[in-house]
Formats: structure tokens, C-alpha cells, sequence
């Protein structure tokens, strides 16, 4: 109990003082040093003597010297205010140069595959003692609770209608296009509306159960659906699927364009009169004020901007 109490009387001005006293070993020096009257520094010693029951600084020839007792409080005391100035400083004092802590991020790969590397690539460029920890969105990711927990920094994804709780930018819009096999007839014949719902198509596997995808909420508000052969949760493994079959990939045209040039691929209109695909960052009022956190949702929106740039998307 006399631990608490003690613990209870001492704050973190008292430390600082009792830190300058120690090592300036002079109440006068002590004052100028912290910005204080003399009379306050004597106070705020006579307290801390009577907390340690030990005179901490006694008096040594023309000097003043600690005692024993107050030499071994010098580097505890040092800790403790190395402790104190760093809870605020990484919290709002973020440099990316020297900063050591970990980056969480949950996001899909479905509008560009260059994206999250070249996320990676500024990051570790910028902050290179960082740790970047990349986290998929899968039928097993509960991303709102994660936000909420600390678990990961931010999200990015496409939602028609993001959960309204949490942060939000926008990161990107893409045109709705159709990626399909060179040798699909469409490729040679065209098509309407009724010969895309026809066709085999390819979508990714929901990103939770029950979930509907952008592109089929939106074909179900139109009052339409199309026929899906094939799910797959490696989004950029599905172009590959493309080229080798008759499945159609409609997603947006800055993730098509990267494929065009690597594969037997083709980019067609959609006939369908799909919305353009929104693309966000979404994150949790706990990290909102972070400096930390607020410079990588800025590296998150450069990349982008960068890719926007390089391919031409809105």
C-alpha cells in the first residue's frame, strides 16, 4: 500500500526536477535549466527528500553532490522522461526516416496488380525501418472489427456503400470493362447486353458470406443477372483463366490494361451501363489523429495517383 501511495504523490514535473537537480547538482543551475524560481526547486526538493526519506543532494565541499540513493535515481529518472517525451512524440511527431513501427494493411488486388508493390516499394523507401505487414480481404476478414482493435491500419477496397463509422477517402475510379480470351467470338462479333449476361463469366469469391459483389449489385438493381461458371480468390491469377477459356472478367480497365501486353487477352466494352468502380481507403477513428497513420494513408493515395498517372484512369 505505501508503493501506491507513494506512486500517487509523484508526477511527472516532480521527475524532471528531481533528474535536473541531480545531474546540474546545483538548486540555482537546476532553476535556470527548467524555468523555474529558485524557491519552487527548493520546494519541489524538500518534497521529493521527503518521499525518498534521503537527502538525494548534500552538500560537498563548494559543491553539492547526489547521495548514493540519489545516484541510482538518475538513469531510472532519465528513462522516464525518455518514456514520457516519446508516448506523445510517435504519436504525433512521426519522421519516417528514423520511425521503427509496424505498418498494417487489409487490401484486394483487384484494381491494379502493380499496386501493393508499388505501395511496398515507397514505403520502404521512405521509412526503411518500418515493417510492412500486407493482409488479404477473404471471406475469413472481419476488417471493421480489426480497424477497431488495432489489428490493421487501413483497408482498401470498393463497397457500394462504405460502413458509415468508419474514416473514408476516395482512392480511385475506374471504367467497368470486360477482359476476355483473343480468340472469344465476342472479340470478332461483338455483343449486346443479352449475349454478355449469356456469356461465362469469372468473378472473385465474396469477401465475406452472403456478400454481393460491386458488379452484381449493381446488375441486380438494373434488374439484371449474369451467369457466373467460375469464382476464384487470387484476383490475379483469374486474367490467366481468361486467356485460356471463354470466361469473361469484367472489372476495372486499369487492372485489364496490365494484362493486355502479357497475355492473349482482349479489353471490350461492357454493354451493360455499369457506374465506374470506387475504390476507398477506409480506417478507424483511433488512428485518425495519428501522424503515423496519416502519412501512410498519403502514401497509400500517391501511389495511386501515380498508377492513375501511368495508365490513364480517373
Amino acid at each position: 500500500m505505501r508503493d501506491q501511495t507513494l506512486f500517487d504523490k509523484v508526477d511527472l514535473h516532480l521527475i524532471r526536477v528531481l533528474h535536473t537537480v541531480l545531474t546540474e547538482r546545483s538548486v540555482s543551475r537546476a532553476a535556470l535549466r527548467l524555468g523555474m524560481y529558485q524557491p519552487a526547486v527548493s520546494a519541489s526538493l524538500k518534497r521529493l527528500r521527503e518521499l525518498a526519506g534521503d537527502p538525494l543532494l548534500v552538500r560537498s565541499g563548494a559543491g553539492m553532490m547526489p547521495t548514493e540513493a540519489g545516484q541510482r535515481m538518475v538513469e531510472p529518472a532519465a528513462a522516464i522522461l525518455r518514456s514520457a517525451e516519446g508516448l506523445f512524440s510517435d504519436v504525433r511527431s512521426f519522421d519516417p526516416r528514423t520511425a521503427t513501427r509496424t505498418f498494417r494493411i487489409a487490401a484486394s488486388d483487384y484494381f491494379d496488380p502493380l499496386y501493393l508493390p508499388s505501395l511496398v516499394s515507397r514505403i520502404k523507401a521512405e521509412a526503411p525501418l518500418c515493417t510492412v505487414e500486407i493482409y488479404p480481404l477473404s471471406p475469413e476478414t472481419h476488417y471493421h472489427a480489426q480497424l477497431a482493435n488495432g489489428d490493421i491500419d487501413v483497408v482498401v477496397g470498393n463497397w457500394l456503400q462504405p460502413t458509415d463509422d468508419l474514416h473514408m477517402a476516395n482512392l480511385m475510379r475506374d471504367e467497368v470493362v470486360c477482359l476476355v480470351s483473343s480468340k472469344h467470338p465476342a472479340v470478332r462479333r461483338g455483343w449486346d447486353v443479352a449475349s454478355w449476361l449469356e456469356a461465362e463469366h469469372i468473378a472473385p469469391t465474396a469477401t465475406h458470406p452472403g456478400a454481393r459483389g460491386v458488379i452484381d449489385a449493381h446488375l441486380d438493381a438494373m434488374g439484371l443477372q449474369r451467369r457466373i461458371t467460375a469464382r476464384c480468390a487470387h484476383f490475379s491469377a483469374i486474367p490467366a483463366m481468361c486467356a485460356s477459356t471463354l470466361l469473361v472478367l469484367t472489372t476495372g480497365r486499369q487492372f485489364c490494361e496490365r494484362f493486355t501486353g502479357q497475355l492473349p487477352v482482349e479489353i471490350l466494352e461492357c454493354p451493360a451501363q455499369l457506374p465506374p468502380l470506387d475504390y476507398y481507403l477506409l480506417w478507424h477513428a483511433r488512428s485518425h489523429a495519428s501522424d503515423a497513420a496519416a502519412w501512410l494513408r498519403d502514401c497509400l493515395k500517391k501511389v495511386a495517383q501515380s498508377l492513375r498517372d501511368a495508365g490513364g484512369a480517373t
